[in-house]
């Protein structure tokens, strides 16, 4: 059983985060000791496992190289809404649409009346990894103030100091919101409903562009639902200009509607704030420090402890737990831990007891997970 199940909205109580079962239960080893040949029990040593990920979302990597279902990796390593409603019933009534081609004018509307914003300022991209090509396409250049999110200045070419600035909101990678009166051209704000309780800062009506991906809110990463919030419609009807046909799938487009009548934003962000807490209680009971964040996820310090971040994600996926090391950013003393729910917190608790044990188990012969 996988650490990171699912459950309805309705169940995320806005003042804390929901049971997810006996964390007894989920802390529990998923497989044993994993063997070299089903059926005979003898223990395989452990194979090489893959590099980092450069966004993070390493657990069907970690699965395959362990010989485990992907479900039975806790993945840590992208920084999903631990309490969003399973995607999959929803997406499941809808599978009428694999037979016609997208249309996203109703997922549109829905997503603009959810927002409150005008519905022609309002473009729907295929994950918010479109979005940053187009409104890099369309601006042709801009300045990116290093660490921040990579894709910025892939789509970009480069960074432009005189450009207009690109700016993540919280900051990717430490998980601060901007203050007040800092200001940019174009704001990401994949993550800032989760921290905040709301959809948009407001930027946009000062005449930025806002960038969101709905992967995050909704944890359906493989769905692809990003968009464009415009300062006018005028700029909007450039950017649909410029993004291929049908680049909504139709899945994403028809479920979107259903999907957005689960968010609870004020209940999600009040119970990912507790769940950051109670991460931060369980790393520091590991001599673990984690830096200040107001994202669905914290930076750790791993130099006292392991050394490096890439040391302390090598030790924890033997244990089927995935993080994310910071190297990419330039900062390889710090790990990247997404805020989990109940039951992965457990495992994550039990995985630190045996990846910074320094006394071997005599009885483990290979990676448990």
């Amino acid at each position: 059983m996988s650490g990171l199940d699912r459950r309805p909205a309705a169940s995320v109580p806005s003042a804390g985060v929901p049971s997810a079962g006996s964390p007894d239960e989920q802390a529990r080893p998923l497989s044993g000791i994993l063997t070299s040949d089903a059926g005979r029990g003898e223990p395989a040593p452990p194979g090489p496992l893959p590099p980092a990920g450069s966004h993070g979302g390493d657990g069907p990597a970690l699965a395959h190289a362990l010989g485990v279902d992907p479900a039975e990796i806790v993945d840590l390593s992208q920084s999903l809404n631990p309490f969003a409603v399973d995607p999959a019933p929803i997406v499941a009534r809808h599978l009428d649409q694999l037979g016609r081609y997208p249309d996203d004018t109703a997922a549109t509307a829905a997503l603009a009346e959810a927002m409150s914003v005008p519905r022609d300022r309002l473009l729907l991209t295929n994950g918010g990894a479109e979005a940053i090509a187009l409104v890099a396409a369309h601006l042709g250049r801009g300045r990116v103030d290093e660490p921040d999110f990579s894709l910025y200045t892939r789509h970009l070419g480069s960074s432009d100091p005189h450009g207009p600035r690109w700016r993540s909101n919280p900051h990717n990678p430490t998980g601060r919101l901007a203050v007040p009166e800092e200001t940019a051209a174009v704001w990401d704000e994949a993550f800032y409903p989760l921290c905040t309780g709301r959809w948009t800062r407001g930027d946009a009506e000062g005449g930025a562009f806002v960038l969101g991906s709905l992967t995050k809110l909704l944890a359906c990463p493989g769905l692809r639902i990003g968009y464009v919030l415009g300062p006018d419609a005028e700029v909007i009807d450039e950017l649909r200009r410029r993004r291929p046909a049908w680049s909504v799938n139709g899945l994403a487009a028809g479920a979107l509607p259903e999907l957005l009548d689960t968010v609870d934003l004020g209940g999600w962000s009040n119970a990912v704030a507790d769940a950051r807490r109670r991460l931060v209680a369980v790393l520091a009971d590991h001599g673990l420090v984690a830096r200040p964040s107001d994202a669905n996820w914290v930076l750790v310090d791993v130099a006292a402890t392991v050394g490096t971040a890439a040391e302390l994600r090598l030790r924890l996926a033997h244990h089927g737990v995935a993080i994310r090391d910071c190297a990419s950013f330039g900062m390889p003393d710090l790990a990247r831990v997404a805020v989990p729910d109940e039951a992965a917190l457990a495992r994550l608790d039990r995985a630190l007891d045996q990846a910074l044990d320094p006394t071997p188990d005599p009885d483990q012969h290979g990676p448990r997970v």
